[in-house]
């Protein structure tokens, strides 16, 4: 009996984690930090495990734990989209969350300045405030987007800032970006819930724009992310490219009304495949950049 539960267990905790989004919180960090000291080592190496697994495990597995009640009534979940945490797990998925960021935390702590531990404890602060009770900052229309765009952009912002980087107008623009397209990202995700978040009594910028206009919101985002590209250093404006793609996926759907917005999801599935692509893209662009920065 015992053998057979653990096995059960862990494959929650891990489809909690949401593995298909791993790579979209370490990469930023990894990327920045690289970037901005041109080394490997141990505060590199931590830190993208940290934003590989743990934090990801925090940020999407306390959101499965407090959305239990909605997420019954949402046919995508229990698969790659999001874990439906059978009710015994909630404590024990509270309680990994916990255990795996803790000695992480407790290192990064200690490596960093005090302007590295703010923005630290700003990024935990934003995946738990948007699940948990007494905050909910999911349940507040546009905050909910912000806020999940910031869990993407904060890794990136914290390397930067616990490698010392200068910034510079450019590299602003670069993470005025990045955070437009996340808060796009989010906009977009959210249209194909909007039923079942209002079965559920939970709102979003999906369930007071509307499936439609959200989707609009979300190719505006990704379309103003796109210009800011312009402005940053070569050969980032080449970047600005990337937009279109998302645009494409979420223009079918320019128009959806709300009792087919569920339709999204498949949009949202070639979202899933885009980010992987262009992230090839970003790859070879930063690479770019580095071989052609002096040091």
């Amino acid at each position: 009996m015992t053998t057979a539960v653990a096995p059960s267990a862990l494959r929650q905790l891990v489809l909690a984690s949401r593995p298909l989004s791993w790579i979209n919180t370490a990469f930023p960090f990894a990327a920045a930090s690289l970037v901005a000291t041109g080394r490997v080592d141990a505060v590199l190496v931590v830190g993208t495990l940290y934003f590989l697994i743990p934090y990801n495990l925090a940020m999407y597995g306390v959101n499965d734990v407090f959305d239990y009640e909605s997420d019954l009534r949402n046919p995508r979940k229990g698969g790659a989209e999001g874990a439906l945490l059978d009710r015994g797990m909630h404590r024990r998925t509270l309680i990994a969350a916990a255990a795996t960021n803790a000695p992480f935390l407790v290192f990064l702590v200690a490596v960093g300045s005090p302007l590295s531990w703010l923005v630290l404890a700003a990024s935990v602060f934003a995946v738990l405030a948007y699940s948990v009770k007494g905050l909910r900052f999911k349940e507040v229309p546009f905050l909910d987007s912000a806020t999940s765009s910031f869990h993407f952009v904060s890794p990136a912002l914290y390397g930067l800032v616990l490698a010392g980087a200068v910034f510079t107008p450019a590299l602003w623009l670069l993470l005025l970006a990045f955070f437009l397209w996340g808060v796009g990202s989010h906009a977009f995700g959210a249209v194909q819930d909007v039923e079942p978040d209002r079965e559920a009594g939970i709102a979003s910028v999906a369930t007071v724009l509307g499936a439609a206009r959200t989707t609009r919101l979300a190719v505006v985002a990704w379309a103003a992310a796109g210009v800011a590209m312009l402005g940053t250093a070569w050969p980032g404006p080449l970047a600005a490219v990337l937009a279109l793609p998302y645009i494409l996926t979420a223009a079918p759907y320019w128009s959806v009304p709300d009792e087919r917005a569920s339709a999204a999801n498949r949009g949202w599935r070639r979202f899933l495949w885009i980010n992987y692509a262009c992230g090839f893209v970003v790859t070879l662009l930063l690479i770019g950049y580095a071989l052609g920065s002096p040091r």
